[in-house]
């Protein structure tokens, strides 16, 4: 028999339950994290054979994760890094803490960086660019065949680890240009960025090994044009 204490024991712990989140203790609150990673919107295998799947998961759920957790840890510290917008953060560097600077730099770069980089690939997608896009390249570099050469240069003299980068600069006009570890062309103060490719070895080594020209070779066959397009035909930043 149940007594009128137990009674409102049960009452009070079916509140108390009834409050609290799912998964959760009722004395816990989770607190959503500022960043997240961003699904891929294709499965791990989808770019194969140019990407091996192994290497897409390693890639997208080590690495990238990575980052976001160490980007979230800053701004438990620093919880002003939240106020501003990735690319505001980015595109001026003096803004964050002197303190955290460097890690601000890495962590949110390798964030923007790779969350820029998934769309950038599609399975099945056009082989060339077209429309507005195609116009601008063939002006600025004679073609796209010519643009890929360049671009593959550029990603092969990066030292080390890096970036390789299609980009409208301060000027409007479409250049290539390479940046090392996470940095990213936002610092340069261009308007637009159109597309990048990760020339670090997590990127490739699991298929490609030392070879980075033949990754650089095979990735032109996943380039999603149409988003390379839609970054392009954005206002200025």
């Amino acid at each position: 028999m149940l007594t009128r204490r137990d009674g409102l024991k049960l009452a009070l712990a079916a509140t108390a339950l009834a409050s609290a989140k799912p998964g959760l203790p009722s004395t816990a609150r989770a607190t959503a994290p500022v960043f997240t990673v961003p699904p891929l919107g294709y499965g791990y295998d989808a770019l194969e054979p140019y990407i091996d799947a192994k290497t897409m998961m390693i890639h997208h759920d080590g690495h990238h994760g990575a980052y976001v957790a160490a980007l979230n840890g800053l701004v438990e510290k620093y919880p002003d890094l939240a106020t501003k917008t990735p690319v505001e953060l980015l595109s001026d560097l003096s803004v964050v803490p002197e303190a955290v600077r460097a890690p601000v730099r890495n962590n949110l770069g390798g964030h923007w960086n790779h969350t820029f980089f998934w769309e950038l690939m599609t399975p099945g997608g056009a082989k060339e660019p077209s429309g507005e896009l195609k116009s601008a390249i063939d002006s600025s570099f004679g073609s796209a065949a010519k643009l890929t050469g360049k671009v593959n240069a550029a990603g092969l003299a990066r030292f080390g680890s890096g970036w390789a980068w299609l980009i409208v600069d301060k000027n409007g006009k479409l250049d290539v240009v390479s940046t090392p570890n996470q940095d990213t062309p936002l610092e340069k103060g261009v308007q637009r960025v159109v597309f990048g490719v990760d020339v670090w070895e997590h990127a490739y080594y699991l298929k490609y090994q030392n070879k980075r020209a033949d990754y650089l070779a095979a990735w032109w066959n996943i380039v999603n044009w149409d988003r390379a397009a839609a970054n392009f035909a954005k206002a200025p930043a």
